[in-house]
């Protein structure tokens, strides 16, 4: 059974601390904004998903017992709240999406004279609930796309009719610890393990938070897959040694070209595969895909602290006094993409732009 990242019921909301991962499994209650934006911030609850959803939801914990005067009074709550929670971490796209989506119904509904203020409330809550099985269900999609067109190529490449239990490679966290549930890239390979197909997954510890070793690692031994760590800086040895057959990875924010923003270090695994001949795809929803901006150049990449590379928990690993760059994330040439996985199919990153705008005119 997959790990449980978010808990949630009406008026009441849970998170997993990530950072006490893989030592102590804790949950952290959140009460409202500020606890939202505090447990992104800090990288508690992490994941592109699973910030918005969180995001989302702390909001409706804390109107949930509140009552307003005033449909005005509601809107102007709900717009100010969310785009506070946006600034929590500004390079994932989906918070901000789905801030514009509740944004934009709360308008809708204020406009609405035959809506009390009351029912304004419940649809806002309802509207912030449905994201949860939205997330799962457009996982499982990702998963079963991204599984079919590894061993479509795998089948190609070889001249067989049918691909045999492959290989694969993955980076950061991408699974039930970053969504809802299921996962994007580990939901692909859930799906290969599923259907049989999965002979072996690599996960990189992704440094300099780990997320691989605490998290990746942590999923894949609780679900008793065929797994191996490897370090950052192994990668273009096991692709020339390991018969790699696809590497996958997550996106916290993909531009209209295809250019891809994600944890750092995904560029230079991209840059590896392609000199190996190795199929590099992304895995993400269409809240991932953000067309209003051209290209990879515009995405804003978020800095962190210095310490989250001079220290391991309260350890100082680096010299005192040595400077320290510390981007979260990196952005990957759409040139360097295989394919995009999303829950309506893969997509080719040339044609992104055309194939999800006539998905949203459906």
């Amino acid at each position: 059974m997959s790990l449980q990242s978010i808990k949630y019921q009406r008026g009441s909301l849970e998170i997993l601390d990530q950072l006490l991962l893989p030592v102590v499994s804790k949950y952290l209650p959140v009460r409202g904004v500020e606890d939202g934006w505090k447990v992104i911030n800090k990288m508690q609850v992490r994941g592109a998903p699973a910030i918005a959803i969180v995001g989302c939801l702390s909001l409706a914990v804390e109107i949930y017992p509140e009552e307003f005067s005033s449909k005005k009074s509601l809107r102007q709550e709900i717009e100010g709240k969310l785009n506070y929670l946006v600034s929590a971490r500004p390079t994932a796209v989906n918070m901000k999406i789905s801030a514009d989506e509740l944004i934009t119904l709360a308008n809708e509904l204020t406009k609405d004279d035959a809506i009390t203020v009351e029912e304004m409330k419940q649809r806002f809550l309802k509207a912030t609930e449905a994201m949860l099985e939205k997330d799962i269900a457009d996982n499982r999609a990702i998963g079963a796309n991204g599984a079919k067109a590894i061993l479509e190529h795998v089948a190609e490449a070889t001249g067989v009719a049918t691909a045999g239990p492959v290989r694969v490679l993955t980076h950061c966290n991408t699974g039930s610890l970053a969504t809802a549930g299921y996962g994007t890239a580990l939901g692909v390979v859930r799906n290969l393990s599923e259907l049989g197909k999965l002979e072996h997954v690599y996960c990189t510890e992704t440094r300099p938070y780990n997320q691989g070793a605490r998290l990746t690692a942590y999923e894949l031994v609780h679900e008793k897959l065929p797994a191996t760590l490897v370090l950052d800086s192994m990668v273009a040895a096991l692709l020339r040694v390991k018969n790699v057959a696809a590497v996958v990875v997550g996106a916290d924010r993909v531009a209209a070209n295809g250019d891809t923003a994600n944890k750092i270090g995904t560029y230079q695994i991209a840059v590896v595969a392609k000199h190996h001949g190795v199929p590099f795809y992304v895995a993400a929803p269409l809240t991932s895909i953000d067309l209003e901006i051209p290209s990879g150049d515009h995405i804003i990449i978020e800095v962190r602290p210095d310490r989250e590379m001079t220290h391991v928990g309260e350890h100082r690993i680096a010299a005192p006094g040595i400077n320290c760059w510390n981007p979260a994330f990196d952005v990957t040439p759409a040139s360097l993409i295989t394919g995009i996985i999303t829950e309506h199919g893969v997509f080719k990153p040339e044609a992104l732009k055309v194939e999800i705008t006539k998905l949203l005119e459906l």
